[in-house]
């Protein structure tokens, strides 16, 4: 080294790289910024690393600085290799520290506040009121990092065989937070909430799967459906829209109250609802059938600043949560529920098609394969449920009789 002077450096403005020697060189960027690298050679390889910017950085001080690490080098200490390291310690400690600040509660809060946008005000209260009943006593004030499994297994044993619905949304929450936890560098490691793998091992599968009594909602017989919708097709609004929507899709209502158009891949024709939007709080893809594509691409689009496709004037900012049973009320179906489409298309997709009960099933978004299963096959049919839906949409909209018959007779070759 000695190459340079400090007043040779001071002038420079060319752009280049200038050497002082033995691997101490100056960069002079066009910008005018000038910055010292030290170019060495450890194990056969060659390595370059920053020293600093110039003037904060002199020649004096950056002779000093290159002496100090071709020292270590001498050593068979690799200084960029040291400093990277070092870097990463010191992130690491003011990650700890920061997720030390952060509560569970305030993770929790932070969830709701990010994904709750699409959900109604009466789903964003029942969410907190449940963990702020059986979680927050035990892990409350703990940070992401602190929580382990022993936590949880605290918290949802004493409701596991008594509340196991209950329980298991909670468990599903808590992997959620802590999910979104990790993904903000406040956490490291598993998920201790993860069921597959390792809380089923822990808590009672049996107990999880408590049998419970099945609620059965008043559903129009298929037979009369066409007739319905022919009605339906008739009234031009959204609600009537709504109600179709609901009908050739299978979802569920608040699905179809809460949907967003950029949930929509029309030219595909599928429907992505994200784990929030699902009562399971998995994700899950609709295929839409070539009637709903065009049902939804002739609808106009009323209040454009909204995201949703069926808006409302309420605190919801969607469509009032009886808009569709009041239509079906005033068209003389009083004794069906909006729910009970989905039974509709059960018994109609059991009785009159040849497709296996699994895709009838996750056509529903019913997963009734068991764990072990569905480890094995992870696929959602989505193909397959494909063909079904359509065959549905074309029996739903037709007018019944002879296009009735030949449709069921389509659908039974399958």
């Amino acid at each position: 080294m000695g190459k340079l002077t400090a007043n040779q450096i001071k002038n420079l403005v060319d752009a280049g790289t200038y050497e002082d020697g033995e691997g101490l060189r100056l960069l002079v960027k066009p910008s005018g910024r000038k910055t010292w690298v030290l170019r060495f050679q450890l194990n056969g390889k060659r390595r370059e690393m920053g020293l600093g910017s110039y003037p904060q950085l002199d020649l004096k001080k950056a002779r000093a600085a290159a002496y100090e690490n071709k020292v270590q080098i001498l050593n068979g200490i690799d200084p960029l290799a040291k400093r990277q390291a070092e870097q990463a310690a010191q992130r690491e400690a003011e990650r700890r520290e920061l997720a030390h600040l952060i509560t569970f509660e305030k993770l929790a809060t932070d969830y709701r506040d990010a994904h709750g946008s699409s959900w109604s005000e009466k789903w964003r209260k029942g969410w907190l009121r449940k963990l702020e009943l059986y979680v927050f006593p035990t892990v409350g004030k703990l940070s992401a990092d602190q929580i382990e499994t022993k936590h949880l297994i605290k918290a949802l044993q004493p409701i596991w065989s008594t509340k196991t619905r209950t329980a298991d949304e909670v468990r599903g929450q808590i992997e959620h937070i802590l999910d979104a936890a990790r993904a903000r560098g406040l956490r490291t490691g598993e998920n201790p909430a993860r069921w597959r793998g390792h809380l089923e091992n822990l808590l009672s599968r049996h107990e999880k799967k408590k049998a419970r009594k099945r609620l059965h909602h008043p559903a129009l017989n298929w037979q009369d459906l066409p007739k319905l919708m022919e009605a339906l097709r008739k009234d031009t609004s959204h609600v009537s829209v709504a109600a179709q929507l609901l009908i050739l899709t299978g979802a569920r209502s608040h699905m179809v109250r809460f949907a967003r158009w950029d949930e929509f891949d029309l030219e595909s024709g599928r429907w992505s609802l994200s784990d929030e939007r699902m009562k399971t709080r998995q994700a899950f893809a609709i295929p839409l059938a070539p009637e709903v594509v065009s049902l939804l691409k002739n609808l106009p689009k009323i209040g454009r600043e909204s995201p949703y496709v069926f808006p409302g004037s309420g605190r919801s900012g969607v469509m009032h949560a009886n808009s569709i049973r009041n239509l079906l009320h005033g068209l003389g179906y009083k004794s069906i529920t909006r729910h009970g489409f989905r039974s509709t298309f059960r018994d109609w997709a059991g009785e009159q098609t040849s497709f296996p009960r699994e895709i009838c099933e996750l056509s529903l978004a019913h997963d009734e394969r068991g764990e072990t299963e569905s480890a094995y096959s992870r696929s959602d049919f989505f193909e397959k449920r494909r063909e079904l839906m359509k065959v549905w949409a074309q029996y739903a909209t037709s007018k019944g009789g002879s296009d009735s018959e030949i449709i069921q007779n389509d659908a039974g070759t399958r």
